[in-house]
């Protein structure tokens, strides 16, 4: 069976694996296929209830607090509906869409491609489907919501005394039902169960999918995978443009996001400003220095690292460097793959903005920086996305530099 590397472009003739095995790429070492934990069923299961869990999660009660006999309770889209109603509208839809909307779409439209792999149904475009349920991958985030919501409770329950509610408990289950669906999903096996490899003639020019990973002739350039639908192309159109573009703009809002206040509390009629680093040392005052390192590491330390490890990858492109190939490999795709936890202080400010709002006493709202900061994670995360990580290996048959 035959497909081409995502990450390199090289083919890779991968034979039947046996449990608890894996296969890996001979040229760059990214994982193609991975049998250990990974099952259809597992993953339907898991897949479905996450689909249903997130209705509960969404309506119930997720926390309340309590300050002086007054009480505030929250649902999973109050914070999201306060940041509309301020004037937040682009924090709003990038919340709202990462955090409620994408995750039904996900897990919908998943547990209907693996319903239909496990029970033998025909459905019309699955391999479409399928392809869209994996892209959604990175961008729904039931995940990273909950750890959001625990660092704004424990914040919160810092000076309050605070509950979580049912909808609370059905959130965190349906979270970890979603990160299990992402161990336990066997991409590949889908994959040929919607239409396996085919042999092609040997000597033949191929083209991969950069999609579904199929290989067929490149003969095929500018028409859709038979697999996916995906139009096969031999490398991303404007990669490097692109992803230059959306990397500096994400550069450019870095300093306001980090300068700039992320909330502007009210106490008892007192303005107090908060930006990350505020967060991340109140954290630490506080005891919990645990959330403080992760909200450093996601808020500041990822970010920035994105944006000058996507420099360094334009940069060797630019120069058809073959240096440290193995090592910017790696590199890209623990960007690719980290990059969305950034939004935890994001999603953190969406938890605890409807719990504090007790008229002239205490109050909470969003500020210049959330704004910014959700825009540099966006960004960089699209960043990822644009680029081609097999241009950096086309230097590899190159002259070195």
């Amino acid at each position: 069976m035959t497909i081409g590397c995502p990450e390199c472009g090289a083919l890779e003739d991968i034979p039947p694996l046996t449990a608890r095995s894996l296969a890996r790429c001979r040229i760059c070492h990214y994982p193609l296929e991975r049998r250990s934990g990974r099952s259809v069923n597992a993953a339907l299961a898991c897949c479905l209830a996450t689909l249903i869990l997130l209705f509960p999660a969404n309506l119930a009660p997720l926390m309340t607090v309590d300050m002086l006999g007054a009480e505030r309770s929250s649902v999973l889209a109050s914070g999201i509906v306060a940041m509309w109603h301020g004037g937040w509208v682009i924090l709003a839809l990038l919340l709202g869409a990462f955090g409620i909307v994408l995750p039904f779409v996900r897990f919908g439209a998943l547990a209907l491609v693996l319903g239909a792999v496990r029970f033998g149904w025909r459905l019309k475009r699955i391999g479409e489907l399928f392809r869209w349920a994996l892209w959604l991958d990175i961008w729904a985030m039931p995940d990273v919501y909950l750890v959001g919501c625990f660092v704004g409770y424990s914040r919160v329950t810092q000076n309050l005394t605070g509950t979580v509610g049912a909808g609370g408990y059905c959130f965190i289950a349906a979270a970890v039902a979603s990160m299990l669906t992402r161990a336990t999903l066997d991409r590949r096996t889908v994959w040929r169960a919607i239409a396996p490899e085919h042999e092609l003639a040997e000597d033949e020019p191929v083209i991969s999918c950069t999609a579904c990973d199929l290989v067929e002739p490149a003969s095929h350039e500018g028409r859709p995978c038979l697999r996916c639908g995906w139009k096969l192309l031999s490398r991303k159109p404007d990669a490097v443009v692109r992803a230059g573009a959306l990397s500096l703009a994400a550069l450019v809002l870095t300093l306001p996001a980090n300068f700039f206040p992320m909330t502007l509390s009210i106490q008892f009629g007192q303005k107090v400003p908060h930006r990350i680093v505020d967060g991340v040392l109140q954290l630490f005052q506080a005891g919990l220095w645990p959330l403080g390192i992760l909200i450093f590491c996601t808020s500041i330390v990822i970010p920035v690292a994105k944006i000058f490890g996507m420099a360094w990858f334009i940069v060797s492109i630019k120069r058809r460097s073959r240096k440290y190939l193995r090592v910017k490999a790696h590199l890209f795709r623990w960007i690719d793959e980290l990059g969305r936890w950034s939004n935890v202080d994001v999603f953190t400010i969406a938890a605890f903005i409807p719990l504090i709002h007790f008229d002239s006493l205490a109050s909470a709202r969003p500020a210049t920086g959330a704004s910014a900061f959700a825009l540099v994670v966006f960004f960089t995360m699209a960043a990822s996305r644009a680029f081609d990580p097999r241009m950096m290996w086309d230097a590899h048959a190159r002259r070195p530099s």
